[in-house]
């Protein structure tokens, strides 16, 4: 009896050892604060490079969904190509918000699951600690942790965290998050390391410093990380002696030598290739009708546009694939008119058996790579790569295939609607709100997408929502401007009026998109009368004698026909009406939005008939 007790006393210490993050309970995620300006912030995780598949910036960057120029640069690294050394320290640039429900603030990265991933292998030692399990399967509501595909998009919510005010008077400007462990001794030590003061740390660390948990290290400014290899290039050869091990650190030297200057060959090429373009169009006075709009502006405005799709392109290349032109019309039978998507400039084609969409523009496609370059997100679709066309100069860009095409064609066209009952209509409007509250909230600066509509919703092989088509989108918001663009019935009236861009029109829009799912109308109809100024005329005859029989007269007739609950549908309509306030300030944010309608999609998945408080004003309650 004594015996088995030792033996199973040694077996609990020797678990207690191999997994010490799960049997100590490591601390969840960091709540948000109770002053939600100071999201969403710029800061950094500490990670390390590990062997044998995270020594480079191009994997360890797909992990972040990151560029491996993004985190060289923070990193103190100069040549990105080269190989890392075993445990490097490196800065992982991190946009951090506050994520609803859960109260807790993130950095969400979409990843893609392949064999033997768990949520907590992923979470322990490809994230090395700076996200917990838990909180991996609290993003990721619908995926069964035992059981989930090879391939399936996982969230993963890296811990984070913005310095409230209290701090920042100090000069606290950044909280790093940094795994800490047992080798770390001490707070002291680590403080010392990067440059932070022991009672800060101490102060923004209230659960302590646990082995194999994600702490904040608070600092003013970014340390200089020692690389042991100086400039992040090769590791440094052998001094001691033997032959091999000298020839064997010469060849990688030599590697990444020649690597560093088959890129810059690249780069100056690429140059080259645009500025020639550019005298050329000008030679041409601008011939086709892209072109003479940009004349209007001058050549300062042509230059600046060089300048910019030059730089975003040489921090594309690692993350996108450079399609040739060959390849693209082969994929689409040299761009024949059958393979035109719904009658747009987008193209189906197929490229080694699997379908990809194939934007075509002109050159002002730099403005949505720029853009694109900052999302990631599983309900906005991915884009794949993209291809310069060296006749003319045209852009075209390789977008993932979305086979059930848009929203719009499956509401509007004869015959489709009927196929959309209410849960799938519930949980499209979910997915285009998780869509909108990731770049309002999870980008830096925000992303505003300024032409949010039901052809800009496509629908994938499972009938779920990405947002499309970024041609318009504006990083950074609240400013004005004197062009308006986007789409009659979806434009809200502050940015018709005075051009004011912010996220708030995003919510308008959205509004309208619901409207369109509970009604089954177009946003404006041929006498050009809009949907969302019907709102209120409805809502007075739910609240006289008509009652649901009103809202019932306004649906969709394909969902009368379902008999769908009509709580459910007052619960969405309520949101849409709240989303298409004239005035701004009152319109809900999207983290509001996202959240009243998963207690929606409770609601109507019991038929309990406890539907989203609003009030009289439209505004949402919880």
């Amino acid at each position: 009896m004594r015996a088995t007790m030792v033996i199973l006393l040694l077996l609990t210490t020797l678990l207690l050892i191999l997994q010490p993050s799960q049997a100590q309970g490591p601390p969840s995620g960091y709540n948000c604060s109770s002053d939600r300006s100071i999201y969403p912030c710029r800061t950094y995780a500490i990670y390390r490079a590990t062997a044998p598949n995270l020594l480079n910036l191009a994997s360890i960057g797909d992990l972040f969904g990151l560029s491996r120029f993004q985190i060289a640069e923070p990193s103190n690294i100069t040549y990105p190509n080269a190989t890392l050394v075993q445990d490097q320290l490196l800065l992982i640039p991190l946009t951090c918000s506050c994520s609803s429900p859960s109260n807790h603030s993130y950095y969400n990265v979409t990843y893609k699951m392949n064999a033997g991933d768990t949520f907590y292998f992923l979470s322990t030692t490809k994230y090395q600690n700076l996200t917990v399990f838990q909180d991996v399967e609290l993003v990721n509501p619908t995926l069964v942790p035992t059981n989930i595909p090879i391939g399936a998009d996982v969230v993963i919510p890296v811990f984070c965290q913005c310095p409230e005010k209290n701090l920042t008077s100090q000069g606290i400007n950044y909280l790093l998050s940094y795994e800490f462990r047992p080798s770390d001794n001490n707070v002291s030590s680590v403080a010392s390391r990067f440059g932070a003061d022991v009672k800060i740390m101490t102060s923004v660390n209230p659960r302590g410093f646990v082995p194999y948990s994600t702490v904040l290290v608070p600092v003013s400014k970014l340390p200089v990380l020692p690389q042991d290899n100086n400039t992040g290039s090769s590791p440094p050869t052998n001094s001691s002696g033997g032959g091999g091990g000298s020839n064997k650190d010469g060849v990688v030297v030599g590697l990444s030598i020649g690597l560093g200057v088959l890129g810059m060959v690249l780069i100056v090429g690429l140059f080259w290739f645009f500025c020639f373009y550019a005298r050329r169009v000008r030679r041409r006075g601008y011939g086709e009708p892209g072109r003479k709009e940009a004349a209007k502006v001058g050549r300062y405005s042509v230059v600046d546009e060089e300048n910019s799709f030059m730089a975003d392109i040489t921090d594309c290349l690692d993350r996108y694939k450079l399609y040739q032109m060959e390849e693209l019309r082969r994929a689409t039978s040299d761009f024949d008119p059958t393979c035109v998507i719904e009658g747009s400039s987008v193209y189906k084609g197929i490229i080694n058996g699997e379908a990809f969409a194939i934007k075509k523009m002109k050159w002002n496609a730099y403005q949505e790579l720029k853009i694109l370059q900052k999302v990631n997100h599983t309900n906005l679709v991915k884009l794949e790569g993209f291809c310069i066309d060296p006749e003319d100069g045209t852009c075209y860009l390789v977008y993932e295939y979305i086979e059930n095409g848009s929203l719009s064609t499956c509401l509007h066209q004869e015959g489709k609607a009927s196929k959309l009952d209410w849960k799938t209509r519930l949980r499209i409007a979910f997915d285009v709100a998780n869509g909108l509250q990731y770049i309002h909230e999870h980008t830096f600066p925000r992303v505003v997408h300024k032409d949010i509509k039901t052809s800009n919703v496509l629908l994938d092989g499972k009938m779920r929502a990405k947002i499309a088509n970024f041609g318009l989108a504006k990083s950074g918001c609240n400013a004005i401007t004197t062009h308006i663009v986007g789409t009659q019935g979806y434009i809200a009236p502050e940015y018709l009026a005075d051009g004011l861009v912010t996220t708030k029109m995003d919510v308008f829009a959205y509004g309208v998109v619901l409207l369109e799912l509970v009604s089954g109308r177009e946003a404006m109809n041929n006498e050009g009368e809009l949907l969302w100024m019907e709102v209120e005329r409805v809502f007075e005859r739910v609240e006289g004698e008509e009652g649901e029989e009103a809202i019932k007269s306004w649906m969709d007739p394909a969902l009368v026909e379902q008999g769908c609950p009509v709580e459910s549908v007052m619960s969405v309509m309520g949101v849409a009406r709240a989303c298409v306030q004239k005035d701004p300030a009152k319109r809900p944010s999207m983290v509001d939005v996202a959240y009243t309608l998963s207690k929606a999609d409770d609601a109507f998945s019991d038929f309990s008939g406890d539907g989203v408080a609003v009030d009289s004003s439209g505004v949402v309650g919880r």
